[in-house]
Order: structure tokens, then sequence, then C-alpha cells
């Protein structure tokens, strides 16, 4: 008699058998190779067994605690990748198949097909390519709203021509800074509003949610003095304006124009200009860093950079000292600050650009190209691309030069005969880095000052914008409004904006229109209201407010009408008065009676010579006891009197 093997759920062991009989217990689906009975290797075994044991065992530990052997159904379990693999092959089978019979029986009756008929939908994967086919499928109707790969590839000259459209330029608006050249241009990080300044030392404040279509500044100050401004920026928040004049201390200004702080100035006697604690000679350029709020960088002619900090404005952070290569010092012309604010970047005036880093000390420079610009001429500008792989920089041997960061030994393109009177003619990149613009001057025989815009990557010129007759010197393309502003040497600051693809600036001015305040006067006495009274006493009720108008329109005094020209009399209206001792006076000098002006003066005053003799009213009374006997000289006696001549 077998014994009953001792069995743990699936897992069981017969002990009756011989052990030459391993081979077939390991075969056997009731048996287990989890190591009762075997020794050495264990063989692998097939996850469904694991799985099915392991259902089993939970099941009866579930029926020995609560008294039920499971919760209903098991849930089946889907294999998700066999069935999507399933229904590409199904798919395509069936695609495929459906192709063949309709080209073949296109094939064989071409002239009973109609031409309108569509395809129907096919519902599934896309079919395989036309090489495992066969013949090619027919081409779907393209439905309307539809665009498809031919419309979207574009060839260069229709990219050339995107690029001109992208410029917004097809409305301007004009603004009135003064009469003398506007070199400094800033616009706040939000757009809603511009800062201008010139060489006359004012500083206008316009502001495009206030103004209306008279473009008139709200606010106009002269904030360094007798100083013409060199240069405008606002911060990154936009909270204040750093304002770079012809002195040597920079300012801070708040968004309406009142000053914050004022930097400190160097001592000039100091040889050191790393012993002062601020500059020492007249500004040329400034900015603000692009992150952090309250740091700004300045350069002026003592051959200096210095940071500042907001906080601290009586001593700068860091001073930074250019060289030329004598080792001598060299005047920066002009600075800027990388876009991610890890470079402070200047051209000078020997015609270099020099880089320093940041986040280490400016001993040394970080980069440094020494002929990038002709020398002893100023480099106006030096410009960042948004994505900060480009450069650009301007400069007044009439070039603009475009260079690679990564490769800066030698300029992308260089965009000669753009000829630059100022120091501040500027450079700036579009706001997808596509194009660089820059301003151009008035030279001898021109009539128009343009802004001309280049592309960055074939270094073509793609278009110019004729701007006024006057230079050209500042230009921002404001990346949040769309928007361009540029300055002109005449006073004149204009915007260019697309009515579609621009936002706000501008165009919130132009719909509005100037409206002159109409006086309200309010009455504040009490309105008795009787309605029984007598018609002496009964005030009137207007209804309507153009009735009441038009009733103090009559009244002389309600309307301020002023006084009626006078019809008759003489003398004017002082003399009709006859109250004030001035038309006394002039009636008793005889002055109120009727003159006539036709008449001889001569004859007019001997008119009174006989009366004057007889009836004396002035001088001949107070002298008349005093007065000597007057002499006059016959008119037969010609020639000079004998001076020996005895007087009498």
């Amino acid at each position: 008699m077998s014994k009953k093997p001792i069995s743990f759920g699936k897992i069981s062991f017969n002990i009756a058998k011989a052990p030459e009989n391993t081979k077939n217990v390991e075969n056997s689906p009731d048996t287990s190779t989890s190591g009762f009975g075997t020794f050495g290797r264990t063989p692998i075994q097939e996850q469904k067994e694991i799985d099915e044991i392991t259902d089993d065992l939970e099941s009866q530990h579930v029926q020995q605690v609560m008294g039920i052997k499971n919760f209903g159904k098991k849930a089946k379990n889907f294999n998700v990748e066999e069935m999507l693999e399933q229904a590409r092959k199904t798919a395509q089978e069936v695609s495929k198949k459906k192709l063949e019979e309709e080209a073949a029986k296109a094939a064989a009756e071409p002239e009973e097909t109609p031409p309108d008929e569509e395809e129907e939908d096919i519902i599934g994967p896309l079919p395989p390519p036309a090489s495992e086919i066969g013949p090619p499928p027919v081409e779907k109707s393209k439905k309307d709203g539809e665009d498809s790969d031919d419309e979207l590839s574009s060839s260069e000259d229709e990219e050339e021509l995107s690029l001109e459209k992208r410029i917004p330029n097809s409305h301007e608006v004009e603004m009135l800074h003064g009469t003398k050249a506007v070199v400094a241009l800033a616009v706040d990080p939000s757009g809603a509003r511009l800062a201008t300044g010139s060489v006359d030392y004012e500083v206008s404040f316009w502001d495009f949610a206030g103004m209306d279509s008279s473009m008139r500044s709200f606010r106009t100050l002269q904030p360094c003095e007798s100083h013409p401004i060199r240069a405008l920026q606002y911060s990154a928040t936009g909270d204040s304006i750093l304002v770079v004049s012809g002195s040597a201390q920079a300012k801070v200004l708040d968004r309406d124009g009142f000053e914050i702080l004022e930097c400190v100035k160097g001592d000039q006697y100091i040889a050191d200009m790393a012993r002062t604690k601020g500059h020492t000679a007249a500004l040329n350029s400034g900015c603000w860093h692009p992150h952090t709020r309250d740091e700004f960088l300045t350069c002026a002619q003592d051959g200096t950079l210095r940071l500042w900090r907001a906080a601290a404005p009586r001593q700068h952070r860091a001073v930074i000292k250019p060289r030329q290569q004598s080792g001598l010092k060299t005047n920066p012309t002009a600075c800027a600050f990388s876009r991610d604010g890890n470079t402070v970047a200047a051209g000078c005036f020997d015609g270099s650009i020099q880089m320093w880093d940041h986040r280490k000390n400016f001993v040394n420079t970080s980069v440094l190209l020494r002929d990038a610009h002709q020398k002893q001429t100023e480099i106006s500008s030096i410009a960042y691309s948004y994505l900060g792989s480009y450069l650009a920089s301007r400069s007044n041997d009439e070039t603009l030069k475009l260079w690679d960061l990564r490769n800066f030994k030698k300029p992308l393109h260089v965009f000669d005969n753009l000829f630059s009177r100022y120091e501040q003619t500027d450079c700036c990149f579009s706001p997808d880095d596509a194009m660089v613009f820059t301003g151009e001057s008035l030279q001898r025989n021109q009539e128009v000052g343009r802004l001309i815009f280049y592309n960055t990557k074939t270094f073509e010129k793609v278009t110019e914008i004729g701007v006024s007759k006057s230079h050209v010197i500042k230009g921002i393309w404001h990346a949040k409004l769309n928007q361009i502003f540029v300055s002109c040497g005449n006073g004149v600051v204009k915007c260019y904006y697309d009515q579609k693809r621009s936002l706000r600036g501008a165009k919130l001015c132009i719909v509005k229109t100037h409206r002159k305040k109409h006086s309200v006067e309010v009455v504040s006495s009490q309105q008795i209201i009787t309605p029984h009274a007598l018609p002496l006493f009964r005030q009137e009720k207007l209804r309507t407010s153009k009735k009441k108008m038009e009733k103090e329109r009559l009244d002389p005094v309600k309307s301020h009408r002023p006084d009626l020209p006078i019809t008759s009399g003489q003398g004017g209206r002082v003399a009709a008065s006859g109250s004030t001792l001035s038309s006394f006076v002039i009636r008793n000098l005889g002055l109120s009676k009727r003159v006539d002006d036709d008449q001889d003066p001569r004859e007019a005053i001997l008119k009174y010579a006989k009366d004057a003799e007889e009836n004396p009213f002035w001088v001949a009374p107070a002298y008349k006891k005093t007065q000597p006997k007057p002499i006059f000289q016959n008119g037969d006696e010609d020639g000079p009197s004998d001076p020996k001549k005895s007087k009498t």
C-alpha cells in the first residue's frame, strides 16, 4: 500500500518513491522543485506555476481567517502589447488587401469610376510604406483648412519675405521731446512707460496708459542740472531708472522721476583709480544687471568701469580697469552685461572689446579682442543676442560687426558704410535673434535718416525704414510689446508697431482723444420746493442741464462775458469811468478832447501861442519876476557871429 504524499498546497513530497524516480517527480505537474527532495542546482520554474501557488496560499489563508474561499471570480489578465501588435497586423493586412483590390479594380474598369468619389476613411494605423505594398495608394482629397507638408516647407526667398513681415512697421506714432538730439532711450520691462534723454539736459517720461492722441509727456525734468544725458535704462523690475549724464555721478530715479540716490564722486587728485570711491571724470554709459535688482554698472572717461549697489551708493562695489596692449589705461566708451549676467563687456577707445567674468575678481579678462574695431574711434554700442551666442558691436568707424562668442577671433560679418556722428548710436537684435538693426546718421547728400535691418544668418539686408530728415541714433525693439522705438537728432521719437501683432504700448494712445474738462459748479444752498408759491417768489425748476446752461449763458456774470466795445464817446473806457485818479488827471490835462491827427503839429502848437502869451498858466507865472528879457538875432545878419563882439 502506497503512502499518501505530504503536500503543502501545490508543494508535495512523495516518500514512497525511490531516488531513481526523481526525474519523473521533477517532470510531474504536481511536484515542486523548490528544494524539497532534491539537492544541488535548482531548476528554473515557470512564472505561471509560481503565480498559481501564491494565489492558492492566499485563498487558503483567507478561508482560515474569514471562513470564505474567495471574493468572486478572479479578474482576467490581458497583455496589452500583444493585443496592440495583433491589431496592428490585422489592420495592415486588411488595408493591404483593400488597396490591392482597389488598384486591380481601377486597372480593370477605369471608365466606370466616378471622378468625384472620395475614399472611405481607413480606421486603424497607417498602412506600411509603398515599397512593401506595390502600387501607390490613391491620394485623398484635401479638405478645407488642412495644411500639407508642401505648404509648410518654404524656400529661402519666402523665408526672406517672412523676415520682412516680422518687422512691426505698418503704423507709426511720433512723439516730440524737444529740438535737440535725443541720445538716450529706455522702455520699462512691462512696456508701460518710456523715458527719453537729450543733450538739452532734460529727461521726459511718457506713460502710454495715460496719454491721449496728442502724445505729450507727463513729466519733464533736469535731473543732472547742466549736464547732457548720455544713457537711460530701467531696472529689471521696472521700479527705478538709471540716469547717466556728462557729470561724474550717476543717479537713480524712481518711476515718477524723483531721485532715489546719487553716486559719490571720486577724488580727482588720486592717481590710482582703485583708491577712489567713485568716478572722477565724465560718464560715458551705464546699464543695470539683468537679474540682480539693485546692481548697476557705469563707465567713464577716467578709464574705469565701476559696479555699484543701490543700497550703498557712497562707494563702488568693484572697479575694473581696462588696459591697452602697451599696458596703459584706455577709456571704455560702451558697457553691457550678458543676458545671464555672468559676463561684463566693454568696448574701449583703442578699438578693443574686453570681457570679465562677473563671478571672479576683475583683474584679468576672460575674453580679449584687440583689433575689434578701428583704433581711436568710439565703440558706441555692444549688444548681446537673446540666446547669448552672438554679439553685435557698433562703432564710429562706420561699421557694425557681428560676432560668434564661441569663436571670437574673427567677426562673422562686417556691415560697412554706416555713417555715425554720435557716441550713443546703438545696435540691437530682434526678439527671435533672426535680425540685427542699427541707425544711420545723415551724410552730406542724404535727406532721410534710416533704420537698417540685416539677416543674422545670410548677412543680407532685409529692409530699411526711412525715419525722419535727421540722424537716427537709438533703437529699441521691445519684445513684449513687439514695437520699435527710435530716437532722432531733431528731438523726435518715433514708435513703429503692427496693428495685428503688436500689443498695448502706443496703440493705447491712438484711440484716445483729447477732451476738455468740463468744470462742474456745485450749488451748496438747499433748494426749497414751494409748489403753491406766488409767481413772484416761485423758483424755476430746470428739468435738464442743457436748459440750465442756456440760461447761465445769457447771464453776463455767470458766463464771464467780457466788456462790450465802446460805440460812443471819446477817451476810451478810462474817460468813461471818471471815478479813478488817472481819469481825473487826464480830463484836467485836456487830453480827453479829440485830437485831429491830420493837421500839422507845428500849426497845432502855434495855435495856442497867443493864448499862452496873454494868459500863461504853467511856466511864465513862476518865473515872472526873475525872467530876463529874451534877445533874438536879427534876420539880416548872415554868416557866423564875431566872437570879439561884445554881448549886450
